[in-house]
Order: C-alpha cells, then structure tokens, then sequence
C-alpha cells in the first residue's frame, strides 16, 4: 500500500499492448515529470477490462485525472499542468 493521500490527484493512463500512441504519451509524461511535479501515474490495459473495452475501443490512449477524461491520443500538456495547480 503506498503512502499517498487519499484525496491527492491520480492520473491513470488507458493503454493497450502494442499501442505506439500509448507509449509516446507514457515517454511524454515522463519527460514532463521532469519539469512539474506529477501525481503516480497507474497504466490500466483497457483489454484486460471489459467496461473499459467497451468504453475505448481502439480509442487509445486516454489520460485521466481522478476519472475526468485530460486528453486523448495525444498529451496536451497545457491542459494537465493548468489541471493540478493548487487552487
């Protein structure tokens, strides 16, 4: 169990195996962790959730902040940070 707050912001990342848009926006947030402090990022495999796969589809990746849709395919990095100033 990790030591987080419970109402600290989550980020979670909906992928696929193989999904080279998934990992462009993985490597992305990475290299914007190193510019602004981000939340864990969770990565869930919309395959191995049957809501999710219905939800998605092909529609991958999408990034989440606590559930609410930030982007999709592409990370919008504007949008993510003006999402977690503190206010």
């Amino acid at each position: 169990m990790s030591g987080a707050r419970p109402d600290a912001p989550r980020l979670t990342v909906l992928s696929r195996d193989g999904c080279e848009l998934c990992e462009e926006l993985l490597e992305e947030l990475a290299q914007l962790g190193t510019t602004i402090d981000l939340p864990p990022i969770q990565v869930r495999d919309v395959d191995a959730d049957a809501l999710l796969a219905r939800r998605y589809g092909l529609d991958v990746p999408v990034l989440l902040l606590d559930g609410v849709k930030v982007c999709q395919h592409h990370l919008d990095p504007h949008e993510l940070t003006r999402l977690l100033r503190p206010r």
